[in-house]
């Protein structure tokens, strides 16, 4: 049988992941250094753990309701409104979900129809411009400049905007460079958003990891931009929480409600051990989150400053856990830096080009490790690029 003429043509016709690729090539080889996953080393809080697994002692096993118990509905809207200021009313306004990535896919499965247009960053998160494609709208790739601190700039969206234009997919805290949209460059953004009436998606899962003074400002802070935008967050990097697949969309009624629907047919609800344990990390969590944030923090500049000093320079992400250095200076193609370094130092990282035609002649490397496992990644990385 042809299976290739009995399947979803738009399926077959997408690419593997560029991050998993080089993941797998990893798990193949003894030895290897991997610095090429956007996964915390930190243990999931023993406070948080304890929650999931007395609800297991309880017997809490079964369905939750569609959009998530009340009472983590309640907790994540206290939370917005207590770390972002932004008010979410959340028995209308909240949808509990498998992970980020299944807001996402609800999201834009929700808005987008054929033929509209998708705006995406890039450098960006893999799975955005698949899902749209998906959904049968059309990805239109908005290249941010490393120049520009690989921010989106008003002029960039305003360039790219036509009638057919529906959806701006803001990823910010980035992966895989790390930059960080501020206040300021929102607003300038929220000026066209309203120009062209467009809807928002706005990816705010990496929000607590920001460093410095100033903190991640939500889209729907930004003023006339709550009616516009949903929020996507979650669990897996602020809490540590990957393998509990937890997240949440934020989002006016009339979108949430159908999002609640595609929900209820693909997925019904999220695991019920994973909404106990969330509640907990949700009411005192608040240091958890500060604890990691600080050791990301003393990683990322241990990082940037030794990169550089190696030759690969990078500008100094400001959030996020990843660093985007140019390997311009080898004079290779970023697979080919990436393919030479594992099979020559056995250490992994990722291709710019994972996320996005813009991200030749960058790398991702990922400093969610420890510092021993970071240390030992850059002695390696300094031979190969000496060699």
């Amino acid at each position: 049988m042809d299976y290739s003429k009995m399947m979803n043509k738009r399926l077959t016709a997408l690419k593997p992941s560029g991050i998993r690729r080089f993941f797998d090539i990893a798990n193949e080889m003894d030895h290897v250094i991997s610095l090429s996953i956007g996964e915390p080393d930190f243990t999931t809080p023993w406070h948080v753990r304890q929650e999931g697994i007395e609800s297991l002692r309880r017997g809490h096993t079964w369905y939750s309701p569609n959009k998530g118990f009340a009472e983590l509905r309640a907790q994540i809207s206290n939370y917005y409104a207590r770390r972002f200021n932004v008010e979410y009313n959340p028995d209308l306004e909240i949808l509990v979900t498998v992970g980020g990535s299944e807001a996402i896919d609800l999201c834009i499965r929700t808005i987008v129809e054929p033929g509209d247009e998708v705006l995406i960053p890039q450098p960006a998160f893999v799975c955005y411009e698949p899902m749209a494609f998906m959904a049968g709208g059309t990805p239109v790739i908005i290249q941010t400049k490393a120049e520009d601190g690989f921010r989106l700039t008003a002029e960039q969206l305003e360039k790219h905007i036509t009638p057919k234009t529906k959806l701006l997919i803001l990823p910010f805290p980035n992966n895989p460079t790390g930059a960080v949209m501020r206040r300021s460059h929102l607003e300038e953004i929220a000026k066209v958003i309203a120009k062209h009436n467009l809807l928002v998606l706005s990816d705010e899962i990496y929000g607590e990891l920001t460093y410095g003074k100033e903190r991640h400002v939500s889209f729907a802070d930004i003023p006339g931009m709550k009616d516009r935008t949903v929020v996507v967050s979650g669990f897996s990097k602020a809490y540590a929480m990957t393998g509990w697949r937890l997240g949440y969309a934020l989002g006016p009624e009339p979108i949430i409600s159908q999002m609640t629907k595609l929900h209820q047919y693909a997925i019904m609800s999220a695991p019920t051990i994973a909404q106990y344990a969330a509640i907990e990390a949700l009411k005192h969590g608040d240091s958890d989150i500060e604890h990691m944030r600080e050791e990301y923090d003393m990683r990322r500049r241990l990082i940037v400053d030794e990169l550089c000093r190696i030759g690969l320079t990078c500008f100094e992400p400001e959030g996020a856990f990843y660093v985007f250095p140019s390997i311009q200076k080898s004079g290779m193609k970023s697979e080919e830096f990436c393919e030479k370094l594992i099979y020559s130092q056995k250490v992994a990282i990722v291709p710019g080009t994972a996320f996005g035609e813009c991200g030749e002649g960058f790398a991702r490397v990922s400093y969610s490790y420890s510092l021993k496992h970071i240390k030992e990644a850059l002695e390696r990385i300094e031979k190969f690029v000496n060699s």
